[in-house]
């Protein structure tokens, strides 16, 4: 299956919220940047207007040869050094998941962001009740590092706490 990537387009937004069929999906995804359960494509467009600005934050959709949406991830710069971008959001079709387009997926935005953009690092944050994702950025090449300070949220009740992981360019 021939995958790339484009610029995310707000008529995505209907297919990529529909792939998140519960709340604790939804929270591992986005964790607490959406108010509310269901996230609406005005919901979605509303985030991009508001954070997504094209030089310091992207959004790119995955598309198949036939311009089907198959799935969808941001890169952000995390403070004032264009050497790292930090992945987030990451989502693929769930009728399709098991088939490595999330390994995809994460393998394309690390390769647009080392020859596109030329950082040396690609950082990212994932839940550790997220097991499958971790295999993922794994397969992706990301190693997990430690961190003085571990990031946590408040999700459904619970306390999530965040693996930080990195993947730096060697060439």
């Amino acid at each position: 299956m021939k995958l790339s990537l484009r610029p995310y387009r707000p008529s995505d937004a209907a297919v990529i919220t529909s792939w998140l069929k519960n709340e604790y999906l939804m929270r591992q995804w986005c964790a607490d940047r959406y108010e509310r359960y269901p996230i609406t494509p005005d919901d979605m467009n509303s985030y991009h207007e508001q954070y997504i600005d094209g030089l310091h934050s992207r959004a790119l959709t995955m598309v198949d040869g036939n311009d089907k949406i198959t799935g969808y991830i941001t890169l952000r710069i995390p403070a004032d050094d264009s050497s790292e971008q930090r992945i987030g959001f990451v989502i693929v079709d769930d009728s399709k998941r098991g088939r490595g387009l999330g390994k995809a997926l994460v393998r394309m935005a690390v390769g647009y962001a080392f020859d596109t953009l030329g950082t040396t690092k690609v950082s990212l944050g994932v839940f550790d009740n997220n097991p499958s994702a971790i295999r993922c950025y794994e397969a992706a090449g990301f190693e997990q590092v430690d961190k003085p300070e571990k990031e946590c949220y408040q999700c459904l009740g619970e306390t999530w706490k965040c693996i930080e992981m990195e993947c730096h360019n060697i060439s």
